[in-house]
This record gives C-alpha cells, sequence and structure tokens, in this order.
C-alpha cells in the first residue's frame, strides 16, 4: 500500500479532536455519536471515555459491533476514515487511568473509580479511507 495513504490515515487519527462512534440499538438500529479524542497513540486498539449510565453502554454490551469515524473537511478535499471493529467497555481502574484528566471530578466526584465512569476499548478490525475519488479498505494490520 502507498504509504502516502498510510499517514494520512494516521493523520486524521493523530489530529482528531472529535471521533464519531457507531453502535447499535435494541432494534437493530445504527446510532452515531461524537466522543472527544483523548489519546492518539495506536490505530488498532482507541480508547473514549463515558458514563456508564450512558445508553451506548447498555447497547455496547448487548452488542460490540462498533465503527469509528476521523474526518478533515477543512481542507478543499473531504478525507475520511472509517474503523470497523469491537467495543469492550471497561471498568477496571487501570484502563479507567488511561483516559482520567485533571476536571473530570466535575463528573466523577468519586474520582477515577467512581462507578458511572468508564472507558470505551475500541479494537479495530478494517479501515475504509475516503479521499477525492479514493475509497480503500484494508486490514488494520495493514496499517
Amino acid at each position: 500500500m502507498n504509504s502516502v495513504i498510510k499517514s494520512e490515515i494516521r493523520a486524521l487519527r493523530q489530529n482528531a479532536h472529535v471521533a464519531y462512534i457507531g453502535s447499535v440499538n435494541e432494534n437493530g438500529f445504527p446510532q452515531i455519536k461524537g466522543m472527544l479524542v483523548l489519546e492518539h497513540a495506536s490505530m488498532k486498539t482507541q480508547y473514549f471515555s463515558t458514563n456508564t449510565s450512558s445508553k451506548r453502554v447498555k447497547q455496547f454490551l448487548n452488542n460490540p459491533k462498533a465503527s469509528v469515524y476521523y474526518s478533515d473537511e477543512t481542507r478543499n478535499k473531504y478525507k475520511g476514515a472509517l474503523f470497523t471493529g469491537t467495543m469492550e467497555v471497561c471498568t477496571d481502574h487501570d484502563t479507567k487511568a488511561l483516559l482520567w484528566r485533571d476536571g473530570f471530578e466535575i463528573y466523577y466526584p468519586k474520582g477515577i473509580d467512581d462507578e458511572d465512569y468508564c472507558v470505551y476499548k475500541f479494537t479495530a478490525e478494517t479501515v475504509n479511507y475516503y479521499h477525492g475519488l479514493s475509497n480503500l479498505t484494508l486490514p488494520i494490520d495493514d496499517l
């Protein structure tokens, strides 16, 4: 695969402030939610923080199939990367500590171990890249 395309996919993820997370509800319909990107370390494994009481936690526990979408629409040519894989809901201290930030106490008064704080661990299997007239899907391990 072209190293330029690989670099563009990595740049979309690494420069993102928001990702769009896809889940499936109890009726089989797709649900999309924008979430803040708090880490940029890996293409295959991606983490997001949320409330344990959120409806998407229940959706991912019932059906772990998920997608994460990053885009750059600030340039003349739109770019997007759709990662497809599975989502795990993590409630252990070590995983929650990965994304904990000063100020989260406003939402989670008990700190990292607040029962309403959890972390999504997304494991990508494929990525579909869009740019101009290009549309390329590849296994995540090729990235």
